[in-house]
């Protein structure tokens, strides 16, 4: 069977550089109008067909994006409104659990069962993965239906409820502090932990703390919380944002705290309070590097491989408390038990529970926002103690 002639249009004709070439214009997806040159009729219409291909394809994904491009938009316009950390750990989330299974997919042709596909996974993972994940598929998929993108929002019916519960938080007991700071005392974490554990500051507004935002000398000595550290790629940045408008705060120390914090003043270098031997305020792997003077000195077990024959080995290794590290004989284990950044601030808020603070100076000294956060943790730490609210119950109840 003959092959059906192409009509070929009358293209025009130029010349540039004493060639000539035949020429046409197309409107592009921006309806801008664009030039297209060809040295035969032949070569000129197959150019112009790929284009219109590619422009209504562009036209097409600009009215029905795939999941994967409304997320980078969703991930544009958020970008303005959130910290630098949280945007971050918003990519990482998107690429791996939603980009990664269900990118390709057009954003209106994404099914509630196409979601839940992509929940099972991380419902296996941890309540905090899993909530941030189902956040940000509600977050994008309602966005998209605001703005018209998507009719149906597949999203909707979603179960709030999923993954695996963290671990209480447990504060570190008096006797657990005393071995924590007789170990490292001398140590590199060391000032780290006494701010952590007499200021309750976070992890990024110990790394953020200036010289000029610590008042020794006052009545009332204090640390002022004005700034925050993150980390971009592995640089670290610090700014005036804070992680809520209730973290900027004044919170004032006791005097093991104000003792620790002069002789450390003496002998700084820097106008950071915790910095590297430049002066400068700690990269992230720096900082990691700092608290491993911690766990390594703990009766945590650890894995590691070695590789015999390109096979991988595991090993196990159970240190034993009052025991040494076999490489290095001048590490003793002295902690039985695991300490992490965050517990240091928790054991702060807790104590100030059992000294009887009342809810709302825990929660200006803690930095919280919401009320709700302070109160879960005063709730579990106040009212768990059944020896304690026996008397209570007895006097109401008779």
């Amino acid at each position: 069977m003959a092959k059906k002639k192409k009509d070929i249009p009358n293209y025009g004709k130029v010349t540039h550089n004493g060639i000539e070439y035949y020429r046409t214009r197309v409107t592009d997806a921006d309806g801008k109008r664009v030039a297209i040159y060809g040295e035969t009729p032949e070569e000129l219409y197959e150019k112009v067909q790929e284009a219109k291909r590619q422009i209504e394809d562009a036209i097409y994904r600009r009215e029905n994006p795939t999941v994967a491009d409304y997320c980078e938009k969703w991930l544009k316009i958020r970008s303005a409104t959130i910290r630098p950390t949280t945007l971050k750990n918003y990519e990482k989330a998107l690429e791996k659990h939603i980009i990664k299974p269900i990118g390709h997919m057009y954003m209106d042709e994404v099914t509630t069962d196409d979601l839940r596909l992509v929940l099972l996974p991380v419902s296996k993972q941890s309540q905090s993965l899993y909530n941030l994940v189902n956040m940000l598929i509600k977050c994008i998929f309602y966005s998209a239906e605001a703005s018209q993108v998507i009719e149906y929002n597949p999203s909707a019916v979603l179960c709030a409820k999923g993954g695996k519960p963290g671990k209480e938080k447990d504060a570190l007991t008096d006797e657990q502090v005393k071995i924590l700071l007789d170990t490292i005392r001398d140590l590199p974490p060391y000032l780290f932990v006494m701010i952590g554990l007499y200021s309750g500051l976070r992890r990024e507004e110990i790394l953020a703390l200036q010289w000029d935002c610590v008042f020794l000398d006052e009545k009332v000595p204090y640390i002022s919380v004005q700034r925050a550290w993150h980390s971009e790629h592995n640089r670290p940045v610090i700014g005036t944002e804070l992680k809520t408008p209730a973290a900027r705060r004044d919170v004032p120390i006791p005097n093991c705290l104000v003792q620790c914090l002069r002789e450390a003043k003496e002998k700084s270098i820097s106008d950071f309070v915790i910095a590297d031997s430049n002066g400068e305020p700690l990269a992230d792997s720096q900082f990691t590097r700092v608290w491993k003077y911690i766990t390594v000195r703990s009766t945590a077990e650890r894995v590691y491989y070695t590789y015999v024959n390109g096979k991988s080995i595991r090993h196990t290794v159970k240190p034993v408390l009052g025991g040494h590290q076999k490489n290095n004989p001048k590490i003793v284990y002295t902690m039985d038990f695991q300490v992490t950044p965050h517990m240091l601030r928790h054991t702060y808020i807790t104590n100030l529970i059992y000294a009887n603070v009342d809810p709302k100076t825990v929660q200006y000294l803690a930095g919280h926002e919401n009320s709700k956060v302070t109160m879960d943790i005063y709730a579990k730490v106040k009212y768990n103690k059944p020896s304690e609210l026996v008397s209570v119950v007895n006097k109401a109840l008779t």
